[in-house]
């Protein structure tokens, strides 16, 4: 079993900047990609940026500029570094790793989410 903790969501005013972490441990031989999703309230949930593990970005149309998304390979951890944030990047965000476990098996886990809230 992989498992995946989050940290670093919380409150910030229009503006504002917030680093969120992933960190997976468990039964993992390597993490491919790695990517951050957002649920807003009442919408769907939508990819924010992915990383491929020779870290080739992608970034959601909305926050191209703003957020950059990174990894660390020795500690299987991916970062989102959200600046200029707006009311409108509210959401519950989520991190996705694509794992090849040990027993070589290739497995996506999700964290559980860490609520960022942007005020005007």
């Amino acid at each position: 079993q992989v498992q995946l903790v989050e940290s670093g969501g919380g409150l910030v005013q229009a503006g504002g900047s917030l680093r969120l972490s992933c960190a997976a441990s468990g039964n993992i031989f390597r993490v491919n990609a790695m990517g951050w999703y957002r649920q807003a309230p009442g919408k769907q949930r939508e990819l924010v940026a992915i990383i491929s593990r020779g870290e080739t970005t992608n970034y959601a149309d909305s926050v191209k500029g703003r957020f950059t998304i990174s990894r660390d390979n020795a500690k299987n951890t991916v970062y989102l570094q959200m600046n200029s944030l707006k009311p409108e990047d509210t959401a519950v965000y989520y991190c996705k790793h694509e794992v090849l476990t040990r027993d070589w098996r290739n497995v996506d886990y999700w964290g559980k989410g860490t609520l960022v809230t942007v005020s005007s």
